[in-house]
């Protein structure tokens, strides 16, 4: 059972071991969770990389001359704007990169408690006859 393209989770079938309804719900469940927490840290590394763009543009502003007009790309446009209103859009955009980021730890750290739980239930069950460890861990 893949739960993510750098997942191993999966299990063996053994001949005394049955597996019921609900076990492989929980399995199923562990497998939807383990990508769902795959592509929330995708999205995550994107944001931080967003951030670091707006960080790095808003560093930039100490070289600019106060009366200067800055082009500031917005949609599919550059209007040019004053420093100050540059600078103001710049912080309005990384305090909402910086909450959708904060909103999206929040999920990956809530479904790790889910994984958690799930792991712990499924492990006590089957051992070592199941993996749900993924090749690389955060």
């Amino acid at each position: 059972m893949a739960g993510g393209k750098n997942s191993q989770t999966g299990f063996q079938p053994d001949s005394d071991v049955h597996i019921t309804y609900e076990e492989q719900q929980k399995i199923n469940k562990f497998a939807r969770q383990n990508a769902k927490l795959e592509d929330y840290k995708e999205e995550l590394r994107v944001k931080q990389n967003e951030l670091t763009n707006l960080e790095d543009a808003s560093d930039e502003l100490a070289f600019v001359d106060d009366d200067a007009k800055i082009p500031y790309f917005i949609g599919e446009v550059f209007i040019y704007h004053s420093l100050k209103k540059v600078e103001s859009s710049l912080e309005d955009a990384k305090s909402k990169k910086e909450e959708e980021i904060t909103r999206l730890e929040t999920k990956c750290a809530d479904l790790k408690t889910i994984m958690t739980e799930l792991k712990t239930q499924l492990y006590a069950k089957f051992g070592s006859r199941i993996n749900l460890e993924s090749e690389e861990s955060d």
